[in-house]
């Protein structure tokens, strides 16, 4: 019953040398890489907007230079990104940059911390998405956490189905949403040129507010920093594009961050000019739009693409996580399963452990974006941070052709994030504490990864010149675990007599009475076998067991035998069947896997009907 839902839901599996079809132009990849940058544009203005409107709503028109301080700041991520999309080919963005310049450990910092906040980016994305829906139908307020959760199992399944099919999904809203808010404000801006509507900024430009500080401008510069989230992703998806992969990755980048400007700065003058406060259940955009169109065909329209790109910007985060998780794999410090393509070439594994992830978020910040943004900011100005850092290192120390201009690029956005990334800890740290819990778990978690693997590669390999620690056995004992006289075990034992020289039968009851009968029972059907009869006190059935193979380990030793475990197990026609019996060889096997120097083997006896 899975496979056939896995295959409508997924679609069919792709042959490996598909592999280069599942490349992307860069149309398409505006559309997959672009989305969260672009999306938001929905929430950014916002933001401002709720850290000066604390002092009054007169503050709103600092809202404008703060705008401009935020294209500065994008400006110079445009051009260091670039740079390391160049310099670093071959993808991994913040990580790479950062642990071949800076080190292991920046690299891990700068690693786990994207590795969050691509989690955050799903779960901002989709949470802002809904905030969309409910300022169209406020009626569904109180179901913003389960409609989130829902919309994320969405975006997850058209991921699944591979980079080429999503990225064909996404371009039609993607593309639209972009369509409509360019209308919006060339609409917004002529209508308000032509006196056809009148302006109802709060304050004009340059009007002294009393109470508005140099942090608290610092404070509004870093919450609206939140827009330029998503600027990394195409660094970190390089390997995606169609070749030249750096060349189509460089101009998509360009293209992302013109029209990111662009919106970000024209929703902001239309904020300001019809003086737009926050409100609780109905965005900034929202509100605009109502301004420029009313509530007509328009207002919903942008009201649609808007909740549509901010639900499918998630899929920024399930482009790059995979990616990323696979160059952390890649150098052992992830599990070897993020290295594993699914069936529609895709990096399944990682596509998953992000849904949930960011699921997990949604429920536990219940699905507020103004909870999650602020730590979602931190997740990628550390990276920020460090990437730029980590370039001008690369410079200093290649000191190639036009190195200095470079190095200024990249020495200014350093600054910027840097300064961006302070401002967010020290105004909100009550947001953002949980990044000096969990990075420092991260880093721990990667480092014992590596350990692992670097421990378990001598002890596997292989070396031709040397004396393999193989003991040559002189025979084989076998138990088989029996519960009844069936065909399960009729079976089992003939198998047990052809691969070993003694074989021992061992029941375990928890009733004397019953254990007597079937002891009585056995030697009538099996006389050439000899059954162990063992009584469990408490009721258990692997105890008794495993003290008896520790038993009989210690004999099969001394007599130099191997021994092996045989466990008879009857397995239902149907799957689903497995749920109706008890799992009592799953339980024994688990434990017998810990054993040192135990075979352990299962005989299946598949039911007919």
């Amino acid at each position: 019953m899975a496979s056939p839902l896995k295959r409508l839901l997924i679609g069919r599996p792709l042959k490996s040398t598909e592999a280069g079809e599942q490349k992307l132009g860069k149309l398409k990849a505006l559309a997959v890489l672009s989305s969260d940058a672009l999306s938001s544009i929905a929430y950014g203005t916002e933001q401002i907007l709720l850290v000066l409107v604390t002092v009054s709503a007169a503050a709103m028109w600092y809202s404008l230079p703060i705008a401009l301080c935020v294209l500065i700041l994008l400006f110079a991520l445009n051009l260091s990104y670039k740079q390391i999309i160049y310099s670093y080919p071959h993808g991994g963005g913040a990580y790479v940059v950062s642990r071949e310049n800076l080190g292991k450990n920046a690299g891990l910092v700068a690693g786990g911390s994207l590795l969050v906040d691509y989690m955050l980016t799903v779960a901002v994305s989709v949470s802002s998405g809904t905030d969309a829906i409910i300022s169209a139908i406020p009626s569904l307020f109180p179901f913003a956490v389960p409609i989130a959760v829902v919309l994320v199992i969405g975006v997850t399944i058209i991921n699944l189905r591979g980079i080429t099919e999503s990225a064909s999904i996404l371009a039609i809203p993607v593309y639209l949403f972009v369509f409509s808010i360019i209308v919006l404000i060339f609409t917004g801006l002529i209508k308000l040129m032509l006196g056809i509507d009148a302006t109802h900024e709060t304050a004009s430009v340059g009007t002294h507010v009393q109470g508005v500080t140099v942090f608290l401008l610092l404070r509004a510069f870093a919450s609206g920093s939140a827009s330029l989230t998503g600027v990394e992703a195409i660094s970190n998806a390089v390997p995606l594009f169609k070749k030249p992969q750096a060349k189509n990755a460089a101009k998509t980048l360009t293209i992302m961050a013109s029209l990111l400007g662009f919106f970000f700065l024209g929703i902001t003058v239309l904020a300001f000019m019809y003086g737009t406060v926050p409100e609780l259940k109905v965005t900034v955009l929202s509100q605009i739009a109502e301004n420029v169109f009313g509530r007509n065909f328009m207002f919903y329209f942008i009201q649609a693409t808007t909740a549509l790109i901010l639900v499918l910007a998630a899929n920024t985060g399930f482009s790059a996580f995979p990616l990323l998780a696979f160059n952390l794999a890649k150098d052992k410090y992830m599990p070897r399963m993020y290295l594993a393509r699914g069936d529609r070439l895709g990096y399944s594994n990682g596509i998953i452990t992000l849904a949930i992830g960011s699921i997990v978020l949604i429920i536990l910040f219940k699905g507020k974006t103004e909870l999650l943004v602020p730590l979602y900011s931190v997740g990628v100005f550390i990276p920020f941070t460090l990437s730029q850092s980590g370039m001008i290192i690369k410079w200093w120390r290649e000191r190639s052709e036009g190195w200095k201009k470079k190095l200024a690029a990249n020495l200014l956005g350093a600054i910027i994030s840097f300064t961006v990334l302070i401002v967010l800890f020290l105004t909100r740290i009550e947001s953002v504490w949980p990044v000096f819990i969990f990075l420092p778990i991260m880093i721990y978690v990667f480092h014992r990864t590596r350990s692992h693997y670097v421990k378990l590669g001598p002890q596997l390999r292989v070396d031709e010149t040397m004396d393999l620690d193989v003991p040559d056995f002189k025979g084989n004992a076998v138990i088989v675990a029996v519960s009844d006289t069936t065909k399960v075990v009729e079976g089992a034992l003939k198998y047990a007599k052809s691969i070993g020289d003694t074989v021992i039968a061992v029941h375990v009851s928890v009733d004397r009475e019953q254990g007597k009968e079937f002891v009585e029972r056995w030697n009538r059907v099996h006389p050439e076998v000899r059954i162990a009869h063992l009584y469990s006190t408490y009721r258990s059935i692997s105890e008794p067991l495993m003290k008896f193979i520790d038993t009989a380990k210690q004999k099969a030793d001394q007599d130099n035998y191997s021994l092996t475990v045989l466990i008879p197990q009857f397995i239902p026609k149907k799957g689903w069947e497995n749920i109706l019996h008890n799992q009592t060889s799953l339980m024994i096997r688990t434990r017998l896997m810990m054993k040192r120097d135990v075979v352990v083997a299962t005989y299946p006896y598949h039911l007919k009907e």
